[in-house]
């Protein structure tokens, strides 16, 4: 038995090895490995040439000055012979041999004192200036170089001449253009990584929340208040967008005068401030009546209506402010057109802000109110209002899928196709409520929790490079493409870090609080948020860290940055201008590796 056992252990270890190495075989095969390549002198004087090329980076430059370089001849020879001039040995000069000659016949041409490995190309002037190429020299380590050459049929009793043009220094070094540009380039690329891991990280840190299992787990509600919240999502955005949009005409109507807007912005906190005063008092010893809770009601909803007047008031007049002062400031011109910027998103944005805010209101009025309904009404009755309401949600759902493929793949027959998906979320929202009890709590926490982990999930699986390419379509080629890029990715990438830091905290601090009778808000506050801050602050840093990187690279696809530059000289052979971005590259990310370090020091 026990020499069956080491038969068999031979065995499979055999195979295992044969396994393997058919494997790599085949992968040897698949990624076309040729060393004979490798050793082919054509390979090697490109490898050299390259790498020279790279190892001198275009960083300084000298102003030049052209000279040109001449030598008599005469053709043809007089009767006494022609001795030429001595030349000027203090530079670079040429010497013909013979200096006189019949028409085409062949002449030594000797160049001295030429710049060290430099090449050009030899012409013969006749007496007419015009120009005829002869032949090009390539000088030694020593600026000398031989070369035979046949002179034109041109004769002439005056002197022609063998020239060449070649350049001179003058002046001390300075910064070539291509550093120039180089810097300007890698500053762009830094502080497009900031803005993008600015963005990224506001959005990243409440959706963080949502993807922490042991902060949304524990949440569960009733199918008649999960039923009603999804009815109320759309209305409430409806209602939101519609209150910007009302808002936003009226701030158009005030921006028609100079004074109104001002006098508008100064006087509407104040009417804001006392009626937000007068909706929320101290608390009450005695129940209000239900007509004063309605005018409360009322009060908070004009305020929230004079607070977007007074934003999109803000928004107008940032804009304008910021353009009217963008040419006073000279140099310091960016500040002003900062101004407008953010002016601008923000008046852009209200709209979304306010749809959300509207949806999230009513979500939350709603939701009460059907766990207000689960907890008073009778189990049958809670029974026939969940079949409408689910049924009612369903085909909501379902309608609304079909609408978002219908956008997509543009449907033949839309409306059949709506019908369809709205009949099939009706059923099967008809099924859930039968089969679920009436005061059943369902996970929703669970459900959010799984939906915010798969976006995050698909997001991650998409490189920066290829959004990069889908924001260079939508807003054109240059550093505000990458942005939007790196801003997503790092939304997807830092919400994960976050969220699993959330889920990893103590959980002591959690249940002292939340024995206090803290509430949801009051407990992330106090209990989750002392935990996380310095995780998060380390984990941002090595984000800026990463996107710095990244943005060199989204640049090759119309990102910005300095990886646009770098990939321009790298397709014209340009190597010298390429190593000089790889050089300031290799700079910015060990400088931003060194100081994301220190930061991390001082704040961990």
């Amino acid at each position: 038995m026990k020499n069956a056992a080491d038969w068999r252990r031979s065995l499979t270890i055999g195979l295992a090895v044969l396994a393997g190495l058919v494997i790599y075989a085949y992968g040897f095969q698949v990624t076309k490995i040729n060393l004979g390549e490798t050793r082919s002198e054509r390979r090697q004087t490109q490898l050299v040439r390259i790498l020279r090329a790279l190892a001198k980076p275009d960083l300084i430059a000298y102003d030049a000055t052209e000279v040109q370089i001449n030598a008599a001849v005469l053709v043809p020879c007089p009767a006494g012979g022609f001795t030429p001039s001595a030349p000027d040995s203090s530079g670079p000069y040429l010497v013909v041999t013979p200096a006189c000659t019949a028409p085409g016949a062949e002449v030594k041409i000797e160049g001295f004192n030429f710049d060290p490995d430099t090449s050009g190309s030899l012409s013969f002037i006749p007496p007419s200036g015009v120009s005829l190429a002869m032949a090009t020299y390539q000088a030694d380590a020593s600026g000398h170089f031989v070369l035979t050459a046949k002179l034109p049929k041109r004769e002439s009793e005056e002197p022609q001449y063998v020239r060449t043009i070649t350049s001179r220094t003058a002046g001390g070094p300075h910064l070539s253009q291509n550093a120039k540009d180089t810097w300007e380039k890698i500053i762009e690329t830094v502080f497009l990584a900031l803005l993008a891991t600015t963005v990224g990280t506001a959005l990243s840190i409440p959706i963080s929340f949502l993807a922490a299992s042991n902060v949304m787990k524990p949440i569960a509600s009733s199918l008649t208040s999960v039923a009603l919240s999804l009815l109320a999502l759309p209305v409430g955005m409806a209602l939101g967008a519609g209150a910007a949009g009302q808002m936003a005409a009226v701030r158009d109507l005030l921006m028609q005068s100079t004074l109104v807007p001002v006098i508008g912005l100064v006087a509407s906190p104040v009417i804001l401030f006392s009626l937000v005063r007068w909706a929320l008092p101290p608390e009450e010893a005695v129940r209000p009546a239900l007509g004063m809770r309605l005018a409360r009601l009322a009060a908070l909803l004009v305020s929230a209506l004079i607070g977007l007047l007074i934003v999109y008031l803000l928004s107008s007049l940032s804009v304008n402010l910021g353009r009217g002062i963008a040419l006073s400031l000279g140099a310091f011109g960016f500040l002003g057109l900062f101004i407008s910027g953010m002016g601008d998103i923000l008046g852009t944005s209200l709209g979304l802000i306010s749809a959300l805010a509207g949806a999230g209101v009513l979500i939350g009025a709603t939701g009460r109110l059907g766990e207000f309904l689960a907890a008073r009404l009778p189990t049958a009755v809670n029974k026939i209002i969940n079949i409408i309401l689910t049924a009612a949600t369903g085909a909501m759902l379902g309608g609304g899928i079909a609408a978002g493929l219908n956008w997509l793949y543009q449907f033949k027959q839309a409306n059949a196709v709506l019908w369809w998906f709205a009949a099939i979320g009706s059923g099967l929202g008809l099924i859930t409520a039968l089969r679920l009890p009436a005061s059943t709590p369902l996970p929703i926490g669970s459900v959010i929790y799984t939906l915010t982990r798969t976006v995050l999930n698909a997001l991650r699986s998409v490189e920066a490079l290829v959004m990069a390419i889908v924001f260079a379509v939508w807003v054109g080629i240059g550093p505000f493409a990458g942005t939007l890029a790196l801003a997503l990715h790092t939304v997807a990438a830092l919400a994960k870090l976050y969220s699993e830091q959330v889920e990893s905290i103590m959980p002591g601090p959690l249940e002292a609080v939340q024995a206090t009778g803290a509430t949801r808000l009051q407990t992330i506050i106090y209990a989750v948020l002392p935990q996380i801050i310095p995780p998060y602050i380390s984990f941002t840093l090595y984000r800026w860290d990463i996107n710095v990187r990244m943005s060199t690279i989204i640049g090759f696809v119309g990102g910005g940055g300095i990886g646009f530059l770098l990939q321009q000289n790298i397709n014209l052979l340009n190597y010298r201008q390429a190593s000089a971005q790889m050089l300031a590259i290799a700079i910015v990310v060990a400088s931003m590796d060194y100081l994301s370090a220190k930061l991390r020091e001082r704040v961990i």
